[in-house]
């Protein structure tokens, strides 16, 4: 393969949106000519598609040990310890210098993921030291976590001056500008590079599944056993009542909880895990219920379906919330607050968003992984002058 080498790194750490996004700016840039490789730090994820020629480092696993992210765990539930952490390191060093890219751009740091620093650091100074030093972006979501501490803002903001040069952020300033969650962001206005919402309608597994049946999902990760319960028991006051309703279960779910799941169902109940053609179903699904992350959402107003959403709120997490009251607000989503969900209150908004209009794709900016690819060519063009 020619063509500018972008090497992306994303570690994700409870659920799979970190490493779904990422992989579909990899696709992006594959399209428009580039050789990207995706390097990544989170547990294997069986659900992730279409990465066929491009290449792939799975780094030594890490996975949070609950919605604080405050704990790492290596593949086999065991906390992390320093030796691991320097011999993933200096394998990621490795990948990058054998690699030689062009670009290096780092998933959420230094906005996030702080507890990467032990490979983070070291690669950035590793990276400004290089004779032919690639450009380094980042690449973050619309919204970040309000963590209330303030010296996170600082350190981010002097890293990303000292090590970066620029900052993708993919959404769209129309629906919310980046500023309304990180109030620094004026100091780093200029390196800011909005690319829109990161959508892949055009590479959407075709899929027979799902025809006007209820989806009930939760992500990649194992935080859905509550709306799923609440959704079998709303079912039946439901419009709905008749339909097939669709339960994907994240693989990383509780064995325990998934037979209880299945021992709840009745007819007309299907309980499966999450499925790679998932995005494809969205496209004739009656419904979608969902948890509100990035990725579902965007996936979901690319198809078109009409969608219930109850957002995420475990640990310290408001992205979810913010962006689905946004959305909400503009009626191409109906929205209910985790600690507002019953199965009575569920099956009211299940109602409501049946008997609303579809909501309109076209609303806002959905381009985001084709953007993203255009402008990091654009910016290692201009670098190579």
């Amino acid at each position: 393969m020619g063509g500018p080498r972008v090497l992306i790194w994303v570690q994700h750490l409870l659920g799979v949106g970190h490493l779904h996004r990422a992989a579909s700016i990899c696709r992006a840039l594959l399209r428009q000519g580039a050789t990207p490789l995706l390097v990544s730090g989170g547990l294997p994820d069986p659900t992730l598609h279409g990465i066929d020629g491009i290449g792939f480092v799975q780094l030594a696993p890490a996975r949070a040990r609950d919605a604080t992210f405050k704990i790492l765990l290596d593949i086999n539930g065991e906390v992390v310890t320093e030796e691991w952490k320097s011999t993933r390191s200096a394998m990621l060093r490795d990948v990058v210098r054998n690699f030689a890219p062009d670009m290096v751009i780092t998933e959420l740091f230094p906005f996030g993921r702080r507890q990467m620093r032990f490979e983070m650091m070291p690669l950035l100074q590793m990276l400004r030291g290089m004779p032919n030093r690639p450009l380094i972006f980042c690449s973050v979501r619309d919204i970040l976590v309000d963590r209330g501490k303030p010296q996170h803002d600082i350190d981010s903001i002097t890293w990303l001056q000292e090590y970066f040069d620029a900052a993708l952020v993919h959404g769209d300033p129309s629906v919310i500008a980046f500023e309304n969650t990180f109030p620094m962001a004026e100091k780093i206005r200029h390196m800011l590079i909005y690319t829109g919402y990161i959508a892949e309608q055009h590479v959407i597994p075709y899929t027979e599944a799902g025809v006007d049946e209820v989806l009930v999902s939760a992500g990649g990760g194992a935080v859905g056993m509550k709306l799923f319960q609440a959704a079998i028991d709303a079912r039946p006051m439901t419009v709905a009542r008749d339909a097939t309703w669709r339960i994907l279960v994240s693989p990383l779910e509780n064995p325990h909880n998934i037979t209880t799941l299945r021992e709840m169902a009745p007819p007309g109940v299907i309980i499966e895990p999450v499925r790679p053609d998932f995005p494809g179903m969205l496209h004739h699904c009656l419904l979608s219920i969902s948890k509100a992350g990035y990725n579902t959402m965007m996936e979901t107003l690319g198809g078109g379906s009409r969608a219930v959403v109850v957002p995420f709120v475990g640990g310290n997490e408001t992205e979810q919330a913010l962006r689905a009251a946004l959305l909400s607000r503009r009626g191409l989503m109906h929205m209910l607050p985790e600690p507002d969900m019953t199965p009575q209150t569920l099956a009211a908004v299940v109602d409501h968003a049946l008997a609303s209009p579809k909501p309109d794709p076209t609303a806002i900016r959905l381009d985001g992984a084709e953007e993203t690819a255009r402008r990091i060519r654009a910016e290692i063009e201009k670098h190579r002058r």
